[in-house]
């Protein structure tokens, strides 16, 4: 592979450089398309989504959560009936009001920013009795997010696809038992990115618009960054009574529902390639990789046919074993093979040549450079060696995470230890001042969050203000 096909920038010299490099070199996505922020998934990345889409599809299935589709166009009415969701959206929200003949709408509709109000008109419609509940739904979509910032592929893009469930309890405490469980599922993708993120629930400047709580996955990166994954939010009835959302219980009185809504997006290609990758590439865990495995034969001349039969012969088996796998038989060189697989994250290459083939063995050659021969006879190797490297990229990842909390008790502290990045761990008054000032004084770094479902006491006064701290908090630098 030529120098410009490759990597060209380490991580530690300009990661932003490095990342745009891996996604576009490594065919995760395409930016050039005529709309900035409108990019095109590439089938690599696009793949990477199916896998963890599948996944999590038959999570949601297993919980009982229905797939379904909703209208992209919002009319700005339904937006308009609940104000706090409305103002949270506002900014990025792309309107239509008229065709391209110029002939005027008979209303103005958003391009679905998220799906609430369009959802939640629905289920005036569809609930009646407590015996409709509760009612569980989801759709897999595009949203558009006419974002003002720099755009970023995956990261921050315009357009992006994602999963938004949605559902409808009678009681609080149902609906508190369906946010505990999407938690779950959540971890469990997070178990197959092996990536360890931290679960917090976020102040109330930064909570879901209309919500009364949101419970996010927060994943620091390499340069010291965090970015937010999937989130969960309690809405309690602040869609129910604008959306008059009402059933009758079991006594025959009117109730109001309680409602969560949930998403993750493809935002989390981009997260997984900046929590594990090196200056080679992408690291794709194997639960995640398109190939699990790619095999590269090792062709001399007269001997190429021999060669190819045994890597088909090895294919085979490995893919009747359940395995993903690829046999490159490009005419490339085995160096240019080599350098565009680790490029774009396979974990394991197996490497065939008239000397293994004369020793009854492959040279397995992991993404992270372990090297190894295993025998032909004993391919089941190969699926241990998988779960090896995705039991080490996980366990490197809660190090990482665990290696890059600090504590902080003022702002002098939280100014010079900030420097390293990671995640600052410091006490809070809970004064939206002091929130507002902490972020401005440090340069960036804002209140992420209380950890969710555990409490921790205060261990000092408040970062800014000096009083008495009523929560711990976690502080970092976003994208």
């Amino acid at each position: 592979m030529s120098e410009d096909m490759g990597v060209t920038t380490k991580r530690s010299e300009d990661f932003s450089k490095w990342y745009l490099d891996v996604v576009r070199k490594g065919n995760f996505i395409d930016q050039r398309s005529p709309i900035k922020g409108f990019d095109v998934i590439m089938p690599w990345g696009y793949a990477v989504w199916e896998i963890i889409q599948k996944s999590f599809d038959t999570l949601i299935k297993d919980y009982n959560v229905k797939n379904c589709y909703f209208p992209s166009l919002i009319p700005e009415r339904l937006l308009k009936k609940e104000e706090k969701h409305l103002k949270g959206f506002r900014a990025e929200t792309l309107m239509a009001a008229e065709l391209a003949s110029g002939e005027k709408l008979e209303e103005r509709y958003a391009l679905r920013p998220t799906s609430e109000t369009i959802m939640y008109y629905m289920f005036n419609l569809w609930i009646r009795s407590y015996k409709d509940l509760p009612l569980k739904v989801n759709q897999w979509c595009n949203i558009v997010r006419w974002d003002t910032k720099m755009t970023k592929p995956f990261l921050r893009g315009r357009e992006f696809l994602w999963q938004e469930g949605h559902t409808a309890h009678a009681t609080k405490e149902d609906a508190e038992k369906l946010i505990k469980h999407v938690v779950h599922m959540y971890g469990e993708i997070y178990k197959s990115l092996a990536m360890t993120p931290l679960i917090l629930v976020r102040p109330k400047s930064d909570t879901f618009a209309g919500a009364d709580y949101s419970v996010v996955f927060d994943t620091l990166v390499q340069d010291g960054k965090v970015s937010q994954g999937p989130g969960t939010h309690l809405l309690g009835q602040n869609f129910s009574k604008p959306f008059d959302i009402q059933f009758l219980d079991k006594d025959n009185n009117k109730q109001y529902v309680w409602q969560t809504s949930w998403g993750m997006t493809t935002r989390q290609i981009g997260i997984t390639i900046c929590h594990h990758g090196d200056d080679k590439g992408a690291v794709l865990p194997p639960e995640v990789a398109p190939y699990q495995v790619v095999i590269v034969p090792i062709l001399f001349k007269n001997k190429e046919e021999i060669v190819l039969n045994k890597a088909r012969e090895v294919k085979e088996y490995l893919e009747q074993a359940g395995l993903r796998v690829h046999l490159d038989d490009r005419d490339y060189s085995a160096g240019f093979k080599f350098n565009e697989w680790e490029l774009r994250g396979v974990p394991l290459r197996l490497e065939i040549g008239p000397k293994d083939i004369e020793n009854n063995e492959v040279t397995a050659v992991s993404r992270m450079g372990d090297k190894k021969r295993i025998k032909i006879t004993e391919l089941a190797e190969v699926k241990k060696t998988l779960d090896g490297i995705q039991k080490s990229l996980a366990v490197h990842s809660e190090k990482f995470l665990l290696d890059n909390i600090r504590d902080v008790q003022n702002m002098n502290q939280l100014k010079d230890i900030s420097k390293k990045g990671g995640f600052l761990r410091g006490n809070w008054c809970g004064s939206g001042e002091c929130e507002d000032m902490i972020k401005t004084d440090s340069g960036g770094y804002e209140i992420r969050g209380t950890l969710y479902e555990k409490e921790e006491k205060p261990f000092a006064a408040c970062l800014y203000c000096g009083k008495p701290a009523k929560h711990v908090v976690y502080v970092a630098k976003a994208y």
